[in-house]
């Protein structure tokens, strides 16, 4: 069967001499994944660049049921990401999300939801004019909602421990989505505490690679 979807390229590995195996959340089906044959030899249309982590595609897939991957007969960059690339920030960013997407997202119920929210999330980090230094926190508590797992207050992620005031204030806008003023310091330690609610949540979630990185660049960019 041929099925028309939206999605988002998580990540890509090789396989045998000229092919590869993506893995691609897609809007009718959730995370899929797809054998792309001979693109290393540059001999299709498509182009393995197509195929790049955050990379927002149409597509055009063979579904067989019950096969554990499947193929892809047409795909095309949905939209060429403008501001992302060559901004250290933004391309700091988007490495967090990407590796925190591949991390917790698995099989969904409701993928159509999901999928509009990731791609919204990736548009306006590229669209916005100046990304804040705590998108990725917001991202990270919207996605935790979208999981099944998200919290609405600040005590069910803190889990009743006695916490500074200002760092329980500004997790709580975080969940409330209000936007305001987080300090440096703050903001390195509610990073510390949403990852820590995901590894509760989420089975072999293990540590974010990407976290120091994320944090000494976000650090540089606020001086």
């Amino acid at each position: 069967m041929l099925i028309k979807t939206r999605g988002i390229v998580f990540r890509f590995t090789r396989y045998g001499d000229s092919s590869i195996i993506v893995s691609v959340f897609t809007e009718h089906a959730g995370l899929q994944s797809y054998i792309i044959k001979g693109i290393r030899k540059n001999k299709q249309g498509n182009s393995i660049a197509l195929y790049q982590p955050l990379t927002i595609l149409d597509m055009v897939v063979y579904e067989r049921e019950g096969a554990s991957m499947n193929h892809v007969r047409e795909a095309r960059c949905r939209h060429i990401y403008s501001r992302i690339p060559g901004n250290m920030v933004r391309e700091t960013i988007a490495f967090f999300l990407n590796e925190l997407m591949t991390r917790s997202i698995r099989e969904q119920s409701h993928p159509e939801e999901l999928y509009e929210f990731l791609e919204h999330s990736l548009l306006e980090l590229d669209g916005v004019a100046e990304p804040s230094n705590d998108f990725h926190l917001y991202f990270m508590s919207g996605l935790s909602r979208h999981l099944g797992f998200g919290a609405r207050q600040a005590a069910e992620i803190t889990g009743g421990r006695i916490l500074p005031d200002e760092l329980v204030a500004g997790l709580q806008n975080i969940l409330d989505g209000n936007k305001s003023e987080i300090t440096r310091e703050a903001r390195r330690e509610i990073l510390e505490l949403l990852s820590g609610f995901y590894r509760n949540h989420i089975e072999d979630f293990g540590q974010l690679k990407s976290v120091e990185v994320l944090q000494e660049i976000l650090s540089q960019s606020a001086r």
